[in-house]
């Protein structure tokens, strides 16, 4: 019997649901299956990493950071099928155009690519998966958008932009980030006669012809989108970046920015593990997370925190004491012992690390990591440029020198744990998954998802030609006279800046609700799709976080009445359940390739002939 899916989305995670389904297809659908993968944008590479971009644009991932593949490490229920990463992938000099072959041939493992490059190894990625499906099983591509998803005598029936229908036994909604309807206070914003305001998007979509030369620009966001706004900003209008420092085309606007922690992320790191991996998991793995989950009602900065920070600093530490002996008082085994007999945040804990790492620069500090600029104030904009830019420069030292590598030592710790956190997202307070979870997210974007240091670099230069200004931390934005006004907590009491213009340099807040996708607006409106909302155990409603609701374990979605659907799935950053990521480091039991396997294996169970199978058995 040949049954069917709908993936909707074909960027990176639709190509690695099909990636899974056919790993575990001939063990739990071996009779015949089609699959249809439905995209507006190329296949593959999706909208973000589609060719048609600015060559000027990076990942901030190395290229031997990024796989689509399983590998030995990943634990998982269906078959490991390992492949190439990207490195292994450029190392096979594979054909990638004349407008990209320079690149390609420069590429080292250390080397941040374009994203044009990703574009081609995504599309080969799947071009792959494709050409290696099992018997019986079949890819269909459509270049469309599926704009309605409606039920007939239980078949799935995938409505499209451009041709007919589509009627499928299951379907998976991996569409990634998604566009929303402006916010009302984004309205307001725009409404403003004489004044321009560009709301969150993709930065790469954004219109910004309407930023003019030589006119001071009020930013509010210091992610990767803004890092984007200042490559299309500058370079993308013909600077140049020399070892003297910026050199301006004239065509530049003049930026101030901030943020609530009023610096950007921290950089990625430059260099490898001189320890290799960390053990993991030591004290946030599943023997602590589960009887968590199954107590219920947790609080993550009171219960689970003190585990996750001994988890990221176990990583910290076990790299500085194997990759660096020289710099502590006694051998890793015998801090190991004392630090796993210790609970963190403790005052013996302190005592501890006081005593066998003499260097405090060398001792984790999540305050730091957490809230760069605190302590740090200035009376005017003037005085404060130096300030921000003496705590960036130092941040990015200890990124690109190979003396610091316990900062990796502790992002890898936070991949572990993150996956973990995820697990047990479910089983928090709704108080707590208001405020921790956010805070948390956060924090782990902040550390983990960085641009590469190049990026930084480029960032000072511009302060110091006096391009970017840097506005501090608890940054504020309102409408004084007609203009925007912007400040912040570390210029308090400073006269604010004025503009006409203002940028919201991020993504859109998750919204289902608000979402411009019609798919998926359509279940919502008709209750077939259900926003997460947070409701404490008073009744009152914390926070409605925007989000998709799923089944934590496998991604089916649940309706208005809380009802689970047996033959919808959803998958991506609109959902509850949070992955780091459509793509991953090899190596590192990524949690993005083991969701995937998940997600794909209960698809293939939900298909009738395999319900069928299960009945028999």
């Amino acid at each position: 019997m040949t049954s069917s899916i709908a993936i909707v989305g074909a960027g990176p995670r639709g190509a690695g649901i099909l990636e899974r389904l056919a790993a575990s297809a001939p063990e739990l659908h071996p009779g015949g299956l089609d699959v249809h993968l439905i995209d507006p944008f190329p296949a593959g590479a999706g909208r973000i990493w589609r060719h048609e971009q600015s060559p000027l644009l990076a990942m901030n991932s190395m290229s031997a950071d990024v796989t689509m593949f399983t590998d030995d490490t990943v634990v998982c229920e269906g078959p490991i099928r390992p492949g190439p990463s990207m490195w292994d992938w450029v190392q096979s000099r594979p054909d990638v155009g004349p407008d990209l072959a320079d690149e390609l041939a420069a590429v080292t493992a250390s080397t941040f690519p374009s994203r044009r490059l990703q574009s081609a190894y995504l599309t080969w990625v799947l071009d792959r998966v494709i050409a290696g499906l099992p018997a019986g099983m079949r890819a269909h591509v459509h270049r469309t958008r599926a704009t309605a998803l409606t039920e007939e005598g239980g078949a799935q029936v995938v409505h499209l932009e451009d041709g007919a229908p589509l009627r499928v036994d299951s379907v998976v909604l991996a569409s990634g980030h998604l566009d929303a309807r402006p916010t009302p206070d984004e309205l307001d914003l725009a409404a403003v006669p004489g004044l321009r305001y560009l709301a969150p998007e993709q930065t790469t979509d954004s219109d910004l012809s309407v930023l003019e030369p030589g006119e001071t620009v009020i930013v509010r966001g210091m992610g990767l989108a803004f890092i984007d706004l200042v490559v299309l900003l500058f370079e993308g209008r013909g600077g140049r970046y020399t070892d003297a420092g910026y050199v301006p085309s004239g065509r530049e606007p003049r930026l101030v920015v901030g943020s609530p922690r009023g610096a950007p992320y921290h950089s990625k790191t430059h260099y490898g593990l001189k320890a290799g991996r960390p053990p993991l998991p030591r004290f946030f793995g599943p023997d602590a997370v589960d009887p968590l989950i199954a107590a219920g009602d947790v609080d993550l900065r009171e219960q689970a925190w003190p585990l996750m920070a001994q988890e990221i600093a176990w990583g910290w530490y076990h790299e500085l004491f194997v990759g660096h002996p020289d710099r502590v008082t006694v051998p890793w085994e015998e801090f190991a012992d004392a630090y796993a007999a210790l609970r963190w945040g403790t005052p013996e804990m302190a005592a501890l690390l006081a005593s066998t790492v003499p260097d405090p620069v060398d001792r984790i500090d999540f305050a730091a990591l957490d809230r760069p600029l605190d302590g740090l104030s200035a009376p005017d904009l003037d005085a404060l440029q130096p300030l921000v830019r003496a705590r960036i420069a130092e941040d990015l030292r200890q990124h690109v020198d190979d003396a610091n590598t316990p900062h990796l030592g502790a992002f890898v710790a936070m991949l572990s744990v993150y996956g973990e956190t995820t697990r047990l997202s479910g089983s928090l307070t709704a108080r707590s998954r208001a405020s921790d979870m956010a805070w948390w997210q956060g924090f782990f974007n902040s550390v983990a998802s960085g641009p590469p240091g190049f990026r930084v670099r480029q960032l000072l230069a511009l302060s110091e030609a006096g391009f970017v200004r840097f506005l501090g931390s608890g940054m504020w934005v309102d409408v004084v006279d007609g203009e925007f006004a912007a400040g912040s907590a570390t210029l308090a009491g400073a006269e604010p800046v004025r503009a006409t213009a203002l940028v919201d340099a991020r993504l859109p807040d998750p919204s289902a609700a608000r979402t411009s996708d019609p798919l998926l607006a359509d279940l919502v409106r008709r209750g077939a799709v259900i926003e997460d909302v947070l409701v404490d155990a008073d009744g009152t409603v914390l926070r409605n976080t925007g989000l998709v609701r799923v089944r934590p374990e496998d991604g089916a979605l649940v309706d208005a009445d809380g009802n689970v659907h047996p033959r919808r799935f959803a998958v991506g950053p609109h959902t509850t359940v949070k992955v780091a990521g459509a793509f991953t480091r090899p190596g590192m039991n990524a949690q993005s390739l083991r969701y995937n396997d998940a997600v794909a294996r209960a698809v293939l169970r939900s298909l009738p002939a395999a319900r069928t199978a299960d009945r028999a058995a």
